[in-house]
């Protein structure tokens, strides 16, 4: 743990000593914001449902920019040779970097809960669905920085890390749930499943399933053992 603690710290840090933490953060707020107040009025409801819609598809956006260095810079400058020999292990090393993205995730989302406290001023709030929300993008934010994570290592470009990463995570979003359209009912439970923004939808209601948990865990798991494999065959 004590190893785990010093990769987070270092990596943590680094998000702020560089202007891309800032430009990030911004960007998700913006875009967040407009696109949930611009229907806020109009809908004349006193709920978040709108802004939890919107978290999966911006997600796949942002959370790929977060991550898109941890590995490829590394690799890039030279560092990496430094840091494998390092008495660290691959899987320290991953554990590190991966809880220093989703503490950056938890810190980007902060602010939107004064999007909560406004709404309960004007409305009656139900704070179930609201607490179960944020629990659920936590969740998503974490699985999404997996797989972001695995994209970083497989190239030392940030640009390619970052398109990779998109796409992974726009395909578990929107295309899994367009193709739903389109194949026959006896497969929709199964490409479902698949769906990350299904199970972040069923967790934005308030509803804890642990098919939901689990699949989150599961995916943040799969993504990291993957990275891990990616480490030891660069080594």
């Amino acid at each position: 743990m004590k190893n785990i603690k010093h990769i987070f710290r270092k990596e943590f840090k680094t998000y702020f000593i560089s202007p891309i933490a800032y430009i990030v953060i911004s960007v998700f707020l913006i875009i967040i914001g407009w696109l949930f107040f611009s229907t806020f009025f109009l809908e004349k409801q006193a709920n978040l449902t709108k802004f939890f819609s919107l978290l999966p598809i911006t997600f796949a956006f942002i959370i790929p920019a977060v991550t898109m260095r941890l590995f490829s810079e590394e690799i890039n400058i030279g560092s990496y040779e430094l840091l494998i020999t390092l008495p660290l292990s691959f899987r320290e090393i991953i554990l590190g970097k991966f809880f220093a993205a989703v503490a950056f995730v938890a810190i980007m989302l902060s602010p939107t809960l004064m999007y909560a406290v406004s709404t309960s001023l004007i409305g009656d709030l139900d704070w179930g669905p609201v607490i179960g929300g944020y629990f659920g993008a936590i969740l998503l934010g974490a699985s999404f920085s997996a797989v972001g994570l695995l994209a970083s290592s497989l190239t030392r470009n940030q640009v390619v890390a970052f398109i990779i990463g998109m796409a992974i995570c726009f395909s578990l979003t929107l295309l899994i749930d367009f193709v739903l359209f389109f194949i026959p009912n006896v497969f929709i439970g199964f490409f479902q499943y698949l769906s990350a923004s299904h199970h972040f939808q069923n967790i934005a209601k308030g509803v804890l399933d642990l098919r939901d948990i689990i699949y989150f865990l599961s995916l943040s798991f799969i993504a990291l053992y993957a990275t891990n494999l990616v480490i030891e065959e660069k080594k």
